[in-house]
């Protein structure tokens, strides 16, 4: 007489739809006892699936890579031959360019020079910079989901787009002596760029938004995005040439470029979770009451017009 030996429980399949049902109500439990105890983590979570992080981060790298970029060699054609080498040596400090990748970048700003100012005149260049403004209207439209700025009824003026490019371009000329901490090395320079980076960032905030947002509620998502921006910019100087070199030589210059906008989508999305984390960190209870935050400027009526703001 033979005897069945018992298969042992982990090879039944009910006693493994029991542990799954015990640790998805395991992991249910400790959500709820999360967003009972920490609300602005289901705050958080919700804003930024309402920004859409990767979508806005995604368009907002690819308006700087289509716009952005050209202008910089449009101003390289026009500029004085010292604010050109400024112009490279900033754009290498930033991307991390050296050696073979360095040399390309300033064999483009050499080739451009009367070719591209030729081709472009006056006019041309005028277009390419209010086409730029393309980034400004990226920028803004991230920081108005990201405070959860209505999208009718708030007009916020044209020329603020204009004046962001103009301070980013003044900010990105300076950016080698600043990265290089003004020959001091890296210990000046990280203070120094986040510094400047806070700064950049709180005023881009309150500009692009139009005032709607006073100035101490944007302090968080400024220091947050300076802090992420100023270590993706420290990364790269030791990322960046190596990834970029090898892409120079396997695929060519092709392979630059598709290197450069992977890194340009990186930032943005560093950019967009420093500004919506801020935004979502400032509106807390906790918080809001430091910073004297009485809540939104936009007060939409019926019609969607808002109240109390000009909107310039």
């Amino acid at each position: 007489m033979t005897t069945r030996r018992r298969a042992p429980d982990v090879l039944r399949p009910s006693w493994w739809s029991g542990r799954f049902a015990s640790w998805n109500a395991s992991a249910r439990s400790a959500a709820e006892r999360t967003e009972t105890r920490f609300p602005v983590v289901t705050h958080l979570t919700t804003r930024m699936i309402s920004v859409n992080i990767l979508d806005s981060a995604t368009r907002l790298a690819a308006q700087c890579f289509l716009t952005a970029v050209p202008l910089l060699f449009v101003i390289g054609s026009f500029a004085p031959e010292a604010v050109r080498d400024q112009l490279v040596s900033s754009v290498s400090a930033i991307f991390g360019l050296t050696g073979a990748s360095k040399d390309l970048l300033e064999q483009v700003y050499r080739s451009t020079d009367d070719n591209l100012r030729e081709a472009t005149g006056v006019i041309g260049a005028v277009m390419v910079l209010l086409s730029a403004t393309a980034c400004s209207r990226a920028m803004q439209r991230l920081c108005k989901r990201a405070w959860l700025v209505p999208r009718s009824g708030v007009r916020i003026a044209p020329w603020r787009w204009l004046a962001w490019i103009g301070v980013w371009l003044a900010v990105l000329m300076v950016q080698g002596p600043v990265r290089d901490g003004f020959g001091a090395g890296l210990w000046v320079a990280v203070p120094v760029t986040m510094l400047s980076q806070v700064l950049l960032w709180w005023w881009s905030q309150h500009l692009l938004l139009g005032g709607l947002v006073g100035w101490r509620p944007l302090l968080p998502g400024a220091l947050l995005t300076g802090f992420a921006v100023t270590a993706l910019f420290i990364g790269s100087r030791y990322y960046m040439p190596r990834a970029i070199d090898r892409s120079l030589t396997e695929y060519g210059s092709v392979g630059t470029v598709f290197t450069l906008l992977s890194w340009l989508i990186v930032l943005c999305v560093a950019i967009a979770l420093g500004v919506t984390t801020g935004a979502v960190l400032a509106r807390e209870p906790w918080l809001a009451g430091r910073l004297g935050d009485s809540g939104p400027r936009w007060a939409v009526d019926g019609t969607g017009r808002p109240g109390g703001t000009d909107g310039g």
